[in-house]
């Protein structure tokens, strides 16, 4: 049995041979938060696909794909998902005052009708656990029954990945820090929750 608050991220020669194969989809070079979930390798295998498919923001896009996934890691105040994505995000067309704004919600002016309800859908499922029947009206006047579907699917696997982030700490990887523009810190980030301790 494990000692609370004792997992950690696992370096690449303490992996299960049954991972080999996501060590090369990553090109030998596994992020902290698959290094954390190596400790469990049945379910890092069983969640690998998943992943991919939510990476790719599954029937939505990239670009959109990364506007929920931003929206979710300010809801769970996660530093670690907030700049990983933030460099995907920028990586994928959104420009850098998009991605701040999504800190404000689906009520920025710099949104598209369409993205707005992504980012609004994204709060109702954290909070009210559902889809409104409202929203799912106006969503279908943009997305298809698949979309939608992923759009739920996508913002839960990174409600997963940030409650383990934020059970057990992570250190944001080297090489996606370094590839931050400099205002995006995070101190930058947590400010926008002065009166709550992490």
């Amino acid at each position: 049995m494990g000692e609370a608050g004792s997992v950690k991220p696992l370096s690449i020669e303490q992996w299960d041979d049954s991972l080999k194969p996501i060590v090369d989809d990553m090109k030998g070079r596994p992020i902290n938060v698959h290094r954390l979930m190596a400790n469990h390798p049945d379910l890092l295998k069983a969640w690998w696909s998943f992943r991919n498919y939510s990476v790719a923001g599954g029937a939505l896009g990239r670009r959109r794909g990364e506007l929920i996934i931003l929206r979710v890691a300010v809801h769970m105040k996660a530093w670690y998902e907030w700049g990983s994505h933030v460099e995907r995000g920028l990586a994928c067309g959104l420009s850098l005052e998009e991605i701040e704004q999504v800190k404000q919600g689906g009520d920025a002016a710099v949104w598209k009708t369409e993205d707005a309800l992504l980012l609004r859908a994204v709060d109702e499922l954290v909070t009210g656990h559902s889809l409104s029947k409202g929203l799912q009206a106006e969503l279908a006047g943009f997305f298809s029954t698949q979309q939608i579907m992923d759009l739920i699917a996508i913002h839960g696997m990174y409600v997963i990945l940030g409650c383990m982030i934020n059970s057990w700490g992570l250190e944001l990887d080297e090489h996606i820090a370094a590839k931050l523009p400099d205002a995006v810190t995070q101190e930058q980030f947590e400010q926008q929750f002065p009166s709550e301790e992490k």
